[in-house]
C-alpha cells in the first residue's frame, strides 16, 4: 500500500487578539530544547508561520492520530512563549507579513517585490509514495482535472486583511502570483519533466528546483508525488480526507497508467478555471467536473471523485471514511464556512481567529 505523509503550515497567533506574531523563530528554538535533533518543526518563509511534517503512513488512523499530535504539540510549543496555532490559510486579521532572514528569501524579496511581501498564506502538501519517476510524472498527467475538487474540499481562507474576499479559498488566489505557480501541460515522460523544470530554473526567474511551485509534482527529498493545491484545512480530519483521496487519485492513475489509458487532454486554461471555481466557492456552489469540464453542483462532482477512485479506496479500506468524510463536509461546511460562520456569530474577526485556534487542535 501506497505511504502518505503531509506537511501543514500554521498561523502564529495571539491567543487572546488573534493577531498573528512574529514567533516561529522562538517557537522553533523551544521545540529544539524540547527535542534536540527533532525534524517534525520547520521554519517558513514568514516569521508568523510554522510548519510540521508528518511520517509517510500507510494506515490513515496513523496519519490521523500523527497530525492532532503535531498539531498539539505546535500549540504546546508556541503556548511557552505566549501565542498559539491556528490551521487558517489565510490571516482574517489585518497583517504585516515578516519574511525571514537569509540569501534565500532576502533574494525572493528582491525578485518578486510585494508578490513575496505578501505571500502569508498556509497550505497543505501531501506527499503519496510512488515507484519510480516515470510513475510519477504519468501520476501527475492523470490526476491533473481532479486536482480543483481537492482544492474545494479544503477551502478555509475566505478572509483577507480584514476584509471577506468573496472566494472561500483565497490564499490559492494569492498563490497563483508566483510565476512558476498553476496546473500543467501532461509532461509525457519523466524526462520531460525534468527538461521542463531545468528550462525553468535555467531562465533565471526563479532561484532553484525548490521554486517550481506546479499544483503537483515530483517531490525533490522523496520518491513521492506532491499534491499541494489544499489550504490548510481547519480540522485534522480534514486533512486525513484530503490525503486518502489524493493516495486513492494516484494509485488510480498509476493503474491507468500501467493500462495504457491515455490521460485527459484538458488544457492549462480550463484546469486553471476549474482551480477558480473551486476557490470561488468550494462545496457551497457548482464546480467544474473534471472529465467535461463543465458545471454540476459540488455534491455531484465530490460523488464523481468517489467514483473515480472507488476501487483503489477499497483496496486499501479507506472507501466508508472518504464516504463518511464527504458527506460531514457537504453537510457541516468547509473551514470557510465554519469562518463565515462564526463572524456571523460573533461579529469579530478576532473571536473567529481564537475559536479556530480551538478547532485546530480538534
Amino acid at each position: 500500500m501506497r505511504t502518505v505523509g503531509v506537511e501543514e503550515e500554521l498561523l502564529l497567533v495571539d491567543p487572546e487578539t488573534g493577531e498573528p506574531k512574529v514567533l516561529s523563530t522562538a517557537v522553533l528554538a523551544r521545540a529544539e530544547q524540547d527535542d534536540p535533533g527533532q525534524e517534525v518543526f520547520e521554519k517558513e518563509l514568514y516569521g508568523q508561520m510554522l510548519e510540521f511534517a508528518t511520517h509517510p503512513q500507510a494506515d490513515m488512523a496513523d496519519l490521523s492520530t500523527e497530525i492532532v499530535r503535531c498539531r498539539k504539540e505546535a500549540a504546546r510549543h508556541a503556548g511557552e512563549i505566549g501565542c498559539t496555532v491556528a490551521a487558517l490559510a489565510s490571516s482574517p486579521l489585518p497583517v504585516s507579513p515578516s519574511l525571514g532572514r537569509g540569501r534565500r528569501y532576502e533574494w525572493m524579496a528582491e525578485q518578486f517585490g510585494i508578490a513575496a511581501q505578501e505571500q502569508l498564506v498556509c497550505g497543505c502538501h501531501v506527499h503519496v509514495a510512488v515507484e519510480s519517476d516515470e510513475e510519477g510524472v504519468a501520476v501527475l498527467d492523470r490526476i491533473r482535472p481532479w486536482l480543483s475538487v481537492l482544492s474545494a474540499l479544503s477551502v478555509n481562507s475566505p478572509f483577507w486583511q480584514g476584509k471577506d474576499t468573496c472566494y472561500d479559498s483565497y490564499r490559492s488566489q494569492v498563490w497563483q502570483r508566483w510565476p512558476s505557480a498553476g496546473p500543467t501541460e501532461p509532461f509525457g515522460s519523466a524526462e520531460r519533466y525534468h527538461r521542463r523544470v531545468a528550462d525553468m530554473v535555467a531562465s533565471g526567474v526563479i532561484l532553484d528546483e525548490g521554486m517550481v511551485y506546479f499544483d503537483a509534482r515530483l517531490s525533490q527529498r522523496y520518491p513521492t508525488v506532491e499534491i499541494r493545491v489544499a489550504d490548510v484545512c481547519l480540522h485534522a480530519s480534514t486533512a486525513v480526507l484530503v490525503a486518502l483521496l489524493a493516495r486513492g487519485l494516484v494509485e488510480t492513475a498509476a493503474r491507468e497508467w500501467r493500462a495504457g489509458r491515455e490521460p485527459a487532454d484538458h488544457s492549462v486554461n480550463l484546469l486553471r478555471m476549474a482551480a477558480w471555481r473551486a476557490a470561488r466557492s468550494g462545496l457551497d456552489g457548482e464546480l467544474l467536473h473534471p472529465a467535461t469540464m463543465r458545471r454540476m453542483p459540488a455534491d455531484s462532482v465530490v460523488a464523481a471523485l468517489l467514483e473515480r477512485t472507488g476501487q483503489a479506496l477499497t483496496d486499501s479500506d479507506d472507501l466508508e471514511r472518504a464516504r463518511v468524510g464527504c458527506a460531514q463536509l457537504l453537510d457541516d461546511g468547509t473551514g470557510a464556512r465554519i469562518q463565515r460562520r462564526l463572524l456571523e456569530q460573533t461579529g469579530s474577526l478576532r473571536e473567529v481567529v481564537t475559536a479556530c485556534a480551538r478547532h485546530t487542535q480538534t
